[in-house]
């Protein structure tokens, strides 16, 4: 459960924060590491829920703590 954990908040921190402003890359990240997780949740065999949590998490975390230069998808 560990490794699934650590593997979804290693997806979801390479598909979050897209957007200007703190708020927005938080909010994105959020979305994205939710869904994220939710399904790689659930393909690894693992709960869904449990995914969309973690990746969640993990996602709005990335989003908040970097900088538009950082982690940028709209290039």
């Amino acid at each position: 459960m560990l490794r699934n954990g650590l593997f979804i908040a290693l997806v979801a921190a390479s598909l979050t924060a897209c957007g200007t402003t703190t708020t927005e890359r938080t909010a994105s990240g959020a979305g994205i590491g939710a869904a994220t997780g939710a399904a790689v949740g659930t393909v690894t065999g693992g709960s869904g829920t449990t995914g969309a949590l973690i990746g969640g998490a993990a996602g709005a975390a990335a989003g908040g703590l970097t900088d538009e230069d950082d982690i940028n998808l709209s290039e």
